[in-house]
């Protein structure tokens, strides 16, 4: 037996190898923190557009590394956080962020040959810093919302049948209709019963009125709360969109909670704000009736009565941009209406030309106060009318509204594009990592994988001595195949994630142990140099085959129960199982060959 190498295995190895250390490359170069600019509705970034954004980088005395335009926007790269987050502001008040979005991100350093086909991986919470939130979804209210929804339609059905005097509203969690007699009362008991599947009955006469009373049923409720969650973490997952957050982390935690991790996010208390807020509008028209509801005015406090059905809200917005009104020069938000809330609008204005209509900015505050030593919580509802204009015109898709500032024209913009969270959130736990610390764990892991790697080849060249030097290669090439395919993954490492690479680095040797015991066992027997090698690859391919696979399936159920860090440590610990069979059994095995194969040799340096 002459365990030479066939041509095709140096060749594979060979590609192998070198598309690897193309790949982890771009992981020695890192990422620089730049400001992106792009255009709203994913057009091309004018040459006036990047004019502009060099000239007030300029101004504002700041030097950029480089001015990338990729992929229809603008990359300003800076040397470290504190300019780009000067460059930011200084790029807000130059743009018209009408036109534009304006985002924190970080980019990739490399040069340009390498960026066009590799990237850097993506660093977690602990290796970046950033920020982690734990939020709260209010069930009761996501409830109490899917209940409010069928009170329009209880009062169109008392307007179809002609009956007069009926109070319909949601008064303490109890959606309930008042009427002035039985008759008429279980007259449309039977008409809400047919529209009204996902609602528990019930009724009663106090004095002179009688009542229908109706809660979800247990099934709807469930249902309200499933959906609730879901929406809210697509809402989430949108507004951290508009943030420009690479790589967010959010999960649903239990059963009414969503953790949310932002790597590398130097903006906390925006990204807080912006996340928590629940912020929307309503448009309703100027009334006189006696039932008409009281608003106050943000700008004066005065009273503004208004009627109590909604023309459109937040809900029926497709799309939401701030920007300034061409005739008062205040901040504007721009807003586009989805077909039914634009014929709503149309026919609610044609007969209403003439006419006050206001706009309602509606906001679920939450108000933390230490009382006892204990911090309580108070929700609140902040509503106020914004702004009361005449009605000269029927309005249809496109409108404007004013009455905000700049900043707050701009948040609530945001809120709108992203869509309205279904239930309000509240953070009930914070933590920040800052950058400094996030360093720290990137040199400690790296120490602590370089010093596990340094341990693991002095021992192996010491005890196996030229097949020590052997395994020692083919833990190197594992490495970077690791990297590698981190980095074409585009996959987040956490500290977990370097632990994951440390045991694999102990679990690849161990693989070349079993081969290298079983090569002296078969030497020891009388097999000729030849014969032990090809024996020792052979016979251990089973047992090494079974710990992997055994290990590679506790990953995957790792991965799937996990969350966050622990899919982080699942993930790098599956793809080191699979590059240490392919370099220690593979790899090893092409060295050995090609160092010993073909040779008449009477004993072996192992």
């Amino acid at each position: 037996m002459s365990n030479t190498n066939p041509l095709w295995k140096v060749v594979l190895l060979a590609v192998v190898l070198v598309v690897g250390l193309l790949f982890a490359l771009p992981n020695l170069f890192g990422s620089d923190p730049a400001v992106q600019i792009s255009a709203r509705g994913g057009g091309e970034l004018g040459a006036d557009s990047v004019a502009e954004v060099r000239a007030a980088v300029e101004e504002a005395g700041l030097t950029a590394d480089e001015y990338r335009e990729e992929e229809g926007r603008l990359l300003v790269l800076f040397p470290n956080e504190d300019e780009q987050l000067k460059a930011r502001d200084a790029i807000v008040n130059a743009l018209n962020l009408k036109e534009h979005i304006i985002s924190l991100n970080l980019v990739p350093a490399g040069p340009a040959w390498l960026r066009s086909f590799a990237e850097p991986m993506y660093l977690g919470l602990d290796l970046r810093g950033g920020v982690h939130f734990l939020m709260e979804v209010d069930m009761s209210a996501a409830i109490a919302s899917a209940e409010e929804r069928f009170v329009p339609d209880w009062k169109r059905q008392v307007r179809e049948a002609s009956i007069r005097g009926v109070s319909i509203r949601h008064v303490d969690g109890v959606l309930t209709a008042r009427f002035r007699d039985v008759a008429a009362r279980d007259r449309m008991l039977k008409a809400f019963l047919k529209h009204g599947g996902d609602l528990d009955f019930s009724t009663r006469e106090e004095g002179e009125y009688a009542y229908i009373e109706a809660n979800l049923t247990d099934a709807a409720a469930e249902n309200e709360k499933r959906l609730a969650l879901q929406q809210n973490i697509v809402t989430l997952r949108n507004r951290i969109n508009e943030l420009g957050v690479a790589e967010p982390v959010i999960q649903q935690q239990g059963l009414d909670r969503i953790v949310v991790q932002l790597p590398g996010v130097q903006d906390t208390a925006r990204a807080k704000d912006i996340l928590g807020k629940t912020a929307t509008l309503e448009y309703r028209l100027v009334s006189t009736d006696s039932d008409a509801r009281a608003y106050k005015r943000r700008q004066d406090g005065s009273t503004v009565m208004l009627d109590r059905d909604i023309i459109v809200t937040g809900d029926q917005i497709t799309s939401a941009s701030a920007g300034i009104d061409q005739q008062s020069g205040t901040p504007a938000v721009f807003v586009n209406l989805d077909n039914a809330g634009a014929r709503r609008m149309r026919e609610v204005t044609e007969v209403n030309v003439g006419n006050p209509m206001a706009v309602v900015y509606i906001e679920n505050v939450v108000d933390t106060r230490m009382v006892n030593g204990q911090e309580v919580h108070r929700k609140s509802k902040l509503e106020e009318v914004i702004s009361v204009a005449t009605i000269r015109d029927v309005l249809s898709h496109r409108f404007q509204t004013t009455g905000l500032g700049s900043q707050e024209a701009a948040d609530l913009a945001l809120l709108l594009r992203s869509g309205a969270l279904k239930a309000p959130v509240q953070i009930v736990e914070e933590r920040t990592i800052g950058p400094s610390l996030g360093r720290d764990n990137i040199r400690l892991g790296f120490l602590s994988a370089l010093a596990g790697l340094a341990v693991v080849l002095v021992f192996m060249a010491w005890y196996y001595r030229v097949f020590g030097l052997i395994a020692g290669a083919a833990l190197i090439i594992n490495i970077i195949l690791i990297v590698a395919i981190l980095g074409s993954l585009q996959a987040t490492l956490t500290l977990p994630g370097i632990a994951g690479i440390v045991l694999t680095t102990g679990m690849a040797v161990d693989a070349n142990v079993l081969i290298f015991e079983r090569i002296r066992e078969e030497l020891r027997s009388g097999s000729t140099v030849q014969t032990a090698i090809a024996a020792g690859y052979d016979k251990a391919f089973s047992t090494i085959a079974d710990a992997n696979v055994t290990t590679l399936i506790a990953a995957v159920v790792l991965f799937s129960l996990g969350t966050g860090p622990v899919k982080g440590f699942a993930i790098t610990l599956s793809i080191g199982i699979l590059t240490s069979m392919f370099t220690a059994i593979f790899g090893s095995r092409v060295i050995v060959n090609a160092i010993f194969g073909g040779k008449r040799l009477k004993t072996l340096p192992i």
